[in-house]
């Protein structure tokens, strides 16, 4: 079978894996049990336990020598009673027992004997404000594979947006390049390309000058510090509770806000989503530090990662860089704190190079080495942190997603750790919900459901002091 050389920049996600810090993002989909169909799950997963076509990435396994690549496997040799779980909550199922099971199934390193994904279907969910049942899909991946980008394009593909679509594919049986069960109609296709020029001396020079000057002028600010108030730059965040070692056992919590909210809030500050999601986090992060005690002077840093795919087909691997932004946690006035993230996060996007393709993934390669370094080595945790949280936002479909009539409810993501970084706050909207999932380490951050609680309490505050 064929094999496929990994990127440097996915490369480096498999080392610096560890039993601390296992390499993977997930989601956690919640769907409603179909009223005529009360056998809905039980039917599902005997369907799907039939179904042994794989498509990419399910069907690769890491072979690491000579150097890092995925050997595509034939469907005699994968064991999917490994990959493909079927799980139940005690009835009636809280949210809180559902965050309980996810937690402890996203703590585990998955075994690299296997292809590197997992697919559990959780029944016996009861949600008090929901009429009838429902169940949930919770599905991880290795990072070394798929982005939260590519993850949310690939998700796009496995549900349908016609609740009358039936006998649907897995997961596995559709990946990144089988059938698209969306329903949708094909986008049309793009205009004619330009023809190429050709890759010159000059050309290559140009891109690699753009790279080289945007991370000197970022290492260089980041060694004798910003000259340009609200400018964040790696390793000069101060050193926080979510900063230092962490251990294997993971929580999850969970919020969520009407997007039009959002946008409400967006529009009064003349700014976008993300600004406003940024805001909400600052002012949640620096709510949970003064009830510890440990509100640090400087404002917190956020790692913020930027998709640069082309087009809108899922892919295997990474596609995305980085940019850092202050989270003004050091000023109380939530407007004001907002302003200067705003501040911020355009003098983090004017330091990006105008650059893509290779050029790119050099570029973000050599802006994470310090940091993805000291994740290999075992430093991370130890000194000054790069950034204090990362900070990402997925756009989902906008429309209702079905999968055999079963309406898909919520979509939460789950994401991965480093020590030195025990929170990741990653949102993904869908069908005019702003959905945060919360990943923390269990060791390092008492009361994790707090943060989500706090960040609730922000958007109010943004609310109230915009007069809205």
């Amino acid at each position: 079978m064929s094999r496929r050389v990994l990127k440097v920049n996915d490369s480096a996600w498999l080392y610096a894996e560890s039993h601390r810090t296992p390499m993977q993002v997930a989601m956690l989909a919640t769907f409603a049990v179909p009223e005529d169909r009360p056998d809905f799950v039980r039917d599902l997963v005997a369907r799907w336990r039939e179904v042994r076509e794989y498509q990419p990435p399910f069907n690769y396994l890491l072979k690491s020598a000579p150097v890092p690549s995925w050997k595509e496997l034939a469907p005699e040799e994968i064991d999917l009673d490994y990959h493909f779980r079927h799980s139940a909550l005690p009835r009636p199922g809280s949210q809180r027992e559902l965050g309980v099971l996810v937690s402890r199934l996203h703590s585990w390193k998955m075994d690299r004997r296997y292809p590197l994904w997992e697919c559990h279907i959780i029944e016996g969910i009861k949600d008090p404000d929901q009429p009838g049942d429902q169940w949930s899909m919770y599905m991880k991946v290795h990072h070394s594979q798929i982005d939260g980008v590519g993850g949310i394009r690939l998700l796009k593909r496995i549900l349908s947006a016609d609740p009358a679509a039936r006998d649907m594919l897995p997961p596995w049986a559709v990946g990144t390049h089988g059938p698209d069960q969306s329903g949708l109609p094909a986008r049309e296709p793009a205009a004619e390309p330009a023809p190429r020029e050709s890759v010159s001396v000059r050309s290559i020079a140009s891109a690699g000058s753009a790279v080289v000057g945007s991370l000197g002028r970022t290492y260089g600010e980041s060694l004798v510090g910003s000259n340009e108030v609200g400018r964040a730059v790696p390793f000069r965040a101060p050193k926080t509770i979510f900063n230092g070692r962490i251990h294997t056992p993971r929580r999850f919590a969970t919020q969520h806000y009407a997007v039009d909210r959002l946008k409400a809030v967006s529009a009064a500050i003349d700014g976008s989503l993300n600004d406003v999601f940024l805001g909400i986090c600052g002012g949640a992060l620096r709510r949970y530090l003064v009830d510890a005690g440990r509100l640090p002077d400087d404002p917190l840093i956020a790692n913020v990662p930027v998709s640069v795919r082309p087009g809108d087909a899922p892919g295997v691997g990474n596609a995305i860089t980085f940019l850092y932004s202050s989270l003004g946690t050091d000023i109380y006035d939530p407007v004001v704190r907002i302003k200067a993230i705003q501040e911020s996060t355009r003098l983090g996007k004017e330091r990006l190079p105008q650059v893509g393709g290779l050029a790119m993934d050099a570029y973000t390669a050599m802006l994470m080495g310090p940091f993805l370094s000291q994740a290999i080595l075992g430093f991370g945790g130890r000194g000054r942190p790069a950034s204090n949280v990362v900070i990402s936002n997925v756009p989902g479909p906008n429309e209702p997603r079905y999968l055999d009539g079963s309406r898909l409810e919520e979509i939460y993501p789950v994401s991965l750790l480093f020590n030195g970084q025990a929170l990741n706050i990653t949102a993904v909207s869908y069908d005019g919900e702003f959905n945060i999932g919360f990943t923390g380490c269990r060791d390092s951050i008492p009361s994790l459901q707090k943060i989500a609680v706090h960040a609730g309490e922000e958007l109010e505050a943004l609310e109230q002091a915009l007069g809205l």
